[in-house]
């Protein structure tokens, strides 16, 4: 279970820190809030290649 997400330097993102708690996490926001930058994220973490964009 994902409890802590720590992200720095990565696309736009300067440093930002995400504690999750136990059972099901929604994460919502406006539209450039984020939320796919989150998910890519977690994506690289991963192993998948990052977008060339990022």
């Amino acid at each position: 279970m994902l409890r802590h997400l720590s992200i720095k330097d990565f696309a736009v993102v300067r440093a930002t820190e995400l504690e999750f708690g136990p059972g099901m996490t929604v994460v919502s926001g406006e539209t450039g809030a984020g939320k796919s930058l989150m998910v890519d994220a977690l994506g690289f973490l991963s192993g998948l290649r990052a977008d060339s964009g990022v």
